[in-house]
């Protein structure tokens, strides 16, 4: 994979009710993520692409968020959205590589393969698992990423209660796939830290996405202060 290096590639997205939310702000994001030594950046929307594209030399894997009715899958879900993120400038399309059939009846095999055989790009294929990213990679897929893992119907864990961004790395896929497929595992999905990334990679992951670690000040501020919170209930009287 010579246009990305290993390492470590940053999300920069926001939500029209986050504060960080404008592509002003995502580029800078970006910026500053290149500026710490990140490989790549993953953005969201055409508009943020744009942007960034015009203020970072790493890089841009692109994705636009779109829902369709009666459809599980919104991460750039048919090839109106690959071609959005194309002609935005991204060198990298991320796209829903789970086994739900997408919004015009395609199958995943089906849709990767018109993808890479309609626009001259780099696909990655955000899986949820083994079997996922195997179909992908033999569909055409240039990447696989983890990144859908716990997000999915049959990968929801039902015997926990807590939220599933505060929830453990899925390790165990990141694993599996390097040992399944000849094409670079990105590792993505709940990855906070560098400790986590540095065992995504251990395990063989080419490289690792962090963003709300990164990017999303008010879910780190969150973190932390329910760590301190919970300090203060428990442990203040010791």
């Amino acid at each position: 994979m010579e246009l990305l290096q290993r390492g470590l590639i940053v999300s920069c997205q926001a939500q029209p009710d986050e504060p960080m939310y404008g592509s002003p702000i995502m580029a800078r994001l970006a910026l500053a993520a290149q500026t710490g030594g990140a490989v790549g950046v993953r953005i969201n929307t055409e508009a943020d692409i744009r942007a960034v594209k015009q203020t970072v030399t790493v890089p841009v894997i692109g994705i636009i968020k779109q829902v369709y009715p009666n459809c599980p899958c919104y991460i750039t879900p048919t090839l109106a959205e690959v071609a959005k993120v194309v002609e935005a400038g991204a060198e990298i399309v991320a796209v829903d590589g789970t086994q739900a059939a997408k919004p015009d009846g395609k199958t995943t095999e089906q849709f990767i393969y018109d993808s890479k055989n309609r626009f001259n790009i780099l696909l990655m294929a955000d899986v949820s698992t083994v079997e996922e990213g195997i179909a992908a990679a033999r569909a055409g897929a240039d990447l696989v990423a983890t990144t859908l893992s716990g997000y999915t119907e049959q990968t929801r864990n039902r015997l926990t209660n807590v939220p599933i961004e505060l929830q453990q790395p899925d390790f165990d896929l990141v694993s599996a796939l390097v040992d399944k497929i000849d094409i670079p595992v990105i590792a993505e999905g709940r990855f906070w830290d560098g400790a986590n990334a540095v065992k995504a990679m251990s395990l063989g992951a080419y490289a690792v996405v962090i963003g709300a670690g990164i990017t999303r000040p008010q879910i780190i501020t969150a973190k932390h202060v329910n760590d301190i919170n919970r300090f203060l209930k428990n442990g203040k009287d010791r």
